[in-house]
């Protein structure tokens, strides 16, 4: 209960509703926290006491003990008046604690013995190796901006002090001597103390003097293009420097120079803009890479709000316009948005400067999704209308960069002219487009033809046997050749069903027909390992193509169509089967012929030799040669009908009759009058 009773008083304490404690009360508080190492509560409560109530030699020895250094100052301060002791104690301890002591002391009490204090060449112990102002160098080792802020809060209290003057002077100056003499610091830090120094010099009752080529030194430390490290930081320290009034310290000439050397883009933009040279500014930020996209505002900011000349405004103007190439390239998107707003009537010969084909498809890409939003949007006379010939330029350079889009463009857009860009989507070969454009003039019937002759190369690529392992992966990758078949197979399936709607009986029959011909003609042609299933695949898609014309072909007509189809088939296939057998005749009739001797077998003379009157030399395919005229003689040869003659060979008929009846010589006769070269000699 005792325990709980003193922790209790804790809270009273702290918020200051319990300001008097008696001795004895406060030391069984302060044995009780300690004991059970509540040190942080004791030391809430040490500094909200009246010091009067405290055992001062108690309360020392337990903050040395337990490094309660704020409460250890505070009893130093309050108790005894001193305000160097707990310093110098401290800085032995732990710098830390030094930093936390001279803010303690500055800020309650600011006596003229504490800057003698921080001015002291070195501490009461010092060894060799120590350097000069040791209490300063170490303040602004730990806190160089929580230190320099003391120091400036200081300042403001001692403002008709003569002697408090003369130390800032003199601290002001050991700063420099330190901070600038050494490398120990970081950019961070010497900015901070330039910074610093800039709001004493521009306070109007400021009595302070610094030389100004210390302000030109620290401008080439910042500045040096030599060292790449802490690029950001070393700028953002040189801009607070400027900001505060530190420009006046500087030739502005040098600084820029020196600024755009280091490529300081932030500065130089300060600086461009106390000049009013506005226009300027935009080479900083399209030459910062870490503030490019902030251009895009700038502009907008600059040439909408008020405050600013027409011919600054003019003069950003055409800066944007000479560097719309670069804008269009860093965002085209926000590049379309400021042309829209700013330079609509630039669209034209913005094109022309970008050049690059690409670079116009993206910046006209995002300037049609900029004029599409407009449209949706509140502010419809913000709408940015482009020619007809812009959008065709558009759909061109989507034919070329990315042609899966350029359907849904054409569906969404109603800017163009359908026979120009009829004209380009065929001019690229992209079929479906121009298929959409044809339906969209009223051109059904163009349309299918289109998406049939699409269909059938996509049907030729799924029968043909040989394919090129480039389109192989191509097809592993993307869609496979059966996925490209039902797709065309349900966008012309769906123009069917959209025209047929206005169509009659016959002209219907013209679309659904070659259709079902087209799903039909390339089954018998499957070749390879994949045959049956692919056949499955086209068979089931050839039903769908049934399925979907029957709601507009009556069912009689699609069986009378098939069996058409298959009499014409049949008939074909008798043709072919009579023209193969007419030919091998053909080949065997007009076979070369040669005679087993040199003489006529009648007359028994050669052929050869009689060469004093003209005649004519018959050869059977058995080999015998005759005479024309011997074998009229013998009576081998007779006219019939539709015929000029008939001839037969006298040998083979007569050894025929010797053996047979007439009706063997007959057919005998007859087999070998169709196998004779009749031949002029």
């Amino acid at each position: 209960a005792r325990g709980v009773f003193l922790e209790s008083l804790e809270p009273y304490i702290v918020s200051e509703r319990l300001g008097c404690v008696t001795a004895h009360v406060m030391r069984d508080l302060l044995t009780h926290l300690q004991d059970n190492n509540m040190m942080d509560s004791v030391e809430n409560c040490l500094i909200h006491l009246d010091i009067t109530s405290l055992d001062i030699q108690q309360v020392v020895q337990m903050c040395w003990d337990n490094q309660l250094y704020d409460a250890m100052i505070y009893v130093f301060n309050s108790g005894m008046n001193d305000y160097i002791n707990p310093m110098e104690e401290c800085v032995n301890e732990v710098f830390s604690s030094l930093c936390v002591a001279v803010r303690s002391v500055l800020m309650r009490y600011p006596p003229l013995s504490v800057f003698e204090f921080l001015i002291r060449l070195h501490s009461a112990e010092a060894g060799q190796e120590e350097e000069l102002y040791p209490y300063i160098r170490t303040l602004l080792h730990f806190d160089t901006p929580e230190f320099l802020n003391v120091l400036a809060l200081t300042f403001e209290d001692f403002k008709n002090d003569k002697q408090a003057l003369e130390y800032q002077q003199r601290i002001v100056d050991i700063l420099l001597k330190v901070m600038v003499e050494n490398s120990d610091f970081t950019p961070s830090q010497v900015g901070c103390l330039f910074t610093f120094l800039a709001r004493q010099l521009a306070k109007p009752d400021n009595t302070l003097f610094v030389n100004r080529k210390l302000f030109d030194q620290v401008l080439e430390f910042l500045c040096s293009p030599d060292d790449d490290s802490r690029h950001t930081e070393r700028q953002q320290v040189l801009l607070e420097l400027l900001q505060v009034g530190g420009v006046v310290q500087f030739d502005e000439g040098r600084l820029l120079e020196l600024a755009e050397k280091a490529e300081f883009y932030q500065i130089c933009e300060f600086l461009y803009e106390q000049k009013h040279m506005f226009d300027k500014i935009l080479d900083c930020y399209l030459r910062d890479p870490l503030r490019k996209e902030e251009i895009f505002n700038y502009i907008h900011n600059l040439l909408s709000m008020p405050g600013y000349s027409s011919e600054e405004k003019h003069c950003v103007w055409d800066k944007a316009l000479l560097h719309i190439a670069e804008l269009v390239t860093l965002d085209p998107a926000k590049s379309a948005d400021l042309v829209a707003m700013h330079f609509s009537e630039e669209v034209r010969p913005i094109i022309t400067r970008l050049q690059d084909d690409h670079l116009v498809f993206q910046f006209l890409r995002s300037l049609l999704d900029q004029s599409a939003t407009s449209r949706e949007g509140p502010h419809p006379q913000a709408l940015l209308r482009l020619s007809p010939d812009l959008h065709e330029l558009h759909i061109g350079l989507l034919c070329r960069f990315t042609p899966r889009q350029l359907t849904d463009f054409l569906k969404a857009s109603q800017d163009y002219r359908l026979e120009e860009a009829i004209q380009i989507t065929e001019q690229y070969q992209l079929h479906e487009a121009t298929a959409y454009l044809l339906e969209k003039k009223g051109d059904s019937h163009g349309a299918f033809q289109v998406l049939l002759k699409t269909l059938k190369d996509k049907l030729s690529a799924v029968t043909s046997e040989k394919r090129s392992e480039e389109e192989g992966e191509t097809e592993r990758e993307e869609e496979s050749p059966l996925q490209r078949v039902e797709e065309s197979l349900g966008d012309i399936i769906a123009l069917c069903h959209r025209s047929s709607q206005s169509l009659n009986q016959e002209q219907r029959g013209v679309l659904w027909f070659p259709l079902l011909e087209a799903m039909m003609s390339p089954q018998k042609l499957l070749k390879g390992p994949d045959a049956c299933h692919t056949s499955e695949v086209l068979k089931e898609l050839t039903m769908k193509v049934l399925n979907s014309m029957s709601s507009f072909i009556p069912l009689p007509a699609i069986i009378q169509r098939i069996l058409q189809t298959l009499l014409e088939t049949t008939t074909s296939l008798l043709n072919h089967d009579l023209h193969w057998s007419l030919s091998h005749l053909r080949a065997a009739v007009s076979k070369g012929l040669h005679p087993r001797q040199d003489h006529c077998n009648i007359c028994l003379q050669q052929y050869k030799r009689r060469q004093d009157s003209p005649d004519e030399i018959i050869i059977f395919s058995c080999g015998h040669l005759y005479h024309c005229q011997c074998l009229q003689r013998k009576g081998s040869g007779h006219a019939e009908p539709r015929l000029l003659q008939v001839w037969s060979c006298y040998k083979c008929i007569s050894s025929q009759r010797g053996r047979g009846g007439d009706r063997v010589t007959t057919e005998t006769g007859r087999g070998r009058s169709t196998s004779l070269a009749q031949v002029s000699q």
